[in-house]
Formats: structure tokens, sequence, C-alpha cells
């Protein structure tokens, strides 16, 4: 299972010159998805066994344990996405949401984390991990495939071309994260600011959606502990 993947959301559509416009690409982590999706079910089953059965405070203390931890938990695991469009990049992160156009990005930078510079502010991509891992391995493949050696490391035997393989001849193989990266520039370098105009600036705001009930579950399990 791939730990992230890159999807097309809509239909195509077309431009008022009759130009192709594509929906947005959506950048998200598949495992960091479904493994939010199983602690919050966990989480749910765990938490409503005990507000039916428990006595005493304990169903208060699982309600209010619940309201802390699920907006938590989905807001680090099931919320963060990246949306690249045509003319903008949104960028949901666990507690902000960051809108700009592409004339607003300086460059996307992909070294321990993955990094949107714009003006001076630097912002986190969440929903594009780096991993390490991820990055040897592609190397790997790509002295392999620039070797002629099996996918295994065969010696001695000369792999057929298979359309299939990420690499043939020189072609170099990348992680997830380096590619989608290498995407997001391109389309930020198709939108370069003109020589004197003004610089767009990031529209931020604030996710109290699940900010709101995180601390009001967090006060209520306070209140409960020391009563």
């Amino acid at each position: 299972m791939r730990s992230s993947h890159q999807e097309r959301t809509g239909r195509q559509t077309t431009d008022p010159s009759g130009r192709p416009q594509y929906a947005d690409r959506v950048y998200r982590s598949t495992a960091g998805f479904i493994s939010g999706a199983v602690l919050i079910v966990l989480a749910l089953w765990l938490g409503g066994d005990a507000v039916i059965r428990g006595n005493g405070q304990t169903p208060w203390l699982a309600l209010a344990a619940l309201l802390m931890a699920i907006p938590l938990v989905a807001a680090f695991t099931v919320r963060p996405a990246v949306f690249a469009g045509a003319e903008r990049i949104r960028i949901r992160n666990p507690f902000r949401t960051i809108t700009m156009p592409w004339a607003a990005v300086d460059r996307i930078r992909s070294s321990y984390s993955t990094e949107l510079f714009a003006g001076g502010r630097k912002f986190q991509l969440w929903s594009i991990p780096v991993s390490v891992r991820a990055r040897k391995r592609a190397i790997k493949q790509t002295e392999r495939a620039r070797s002629g050696e099996e996918p295994f490391g065969v010696p001695g035997r000369r792999r057929t071309a298979r359309p299939t393989q990420p690499a043939t001849g020189g072609e170099e193989v990348r992680a997830w994260s380096d590619r989608a990266v290498a995407e997001l520039n391109e389309l930020s370098d198709q939108h370069e600011v003109a020589e004197g105009e003004p610089r767009p600036e990031p529209v931020i705001r604030w996710c109290y959606e699940v900010i709101a009930p995180a601390v009001a579950g967090a006060v209520l399990l306070i209140v409960l502990l020391t009563t």
C-alpha cells in the first residue's frame, strides 16, 4: 500500500478562451488517513461503551475525552491535504488552512519536511510527508535501472524493458514526496509575478471547528478530574 497518493477531483472544464482546465490535484497521506479513521472508530467504540455501561463520573469523563481526542486525531490524520489548482494552492494543515495564488509562492522545498516559502514566510505541508527510506529505495531503483540489474539485485542478469517500470535507461526514480514537490514547483513556475507588480499575500484561516471542541473537551476533562 502506498503511503501517500495524488488524485484529481471533479471533471475537466474549459476557460473562456477554450483551453482545457482540470480540477484540483489533491495530495494527501493515505496511511495517515486510514490510521486516523481506524483510531476514530476505535475511540468511538471504547468511549461509547464507557458512556453506556459506565457508572458515576465515568460516562462524563468518556464524553469529555472523546470531545477532546477525536478532533485532534482527525486534525493530524484525516484533515491534512494540499489542493493544487490552475491558479492557486490551498494547504489544509491540522489547525490552519492557507490559500494563495501561485504568484505568491517563492519555492517549495522537500528536505526533512515539505515546506512552502512565500514572501519571507514558511508554511509546512503536513499532507506530503518526507520518507528518508523511500528516498533511499528510489536511489537504489535508479542505480539498478541504469546498471540493468534485476529489481531485487540479482547479479549477472540483464533485465528486459518493461513499460510498467518506474525508470528505464537513465531515467531517475524519485520518492513520492519529491515527485509531488516537483509538480507543485512546476505549477508555481507558470505563474511568475511581473516586475513592478505587488506580490499577492496568502490568506490564512484558523480551523476553529477543530480547535473549539478540542479545547472544550480538555477544559471539561480537567474540571471533572479536579472535582
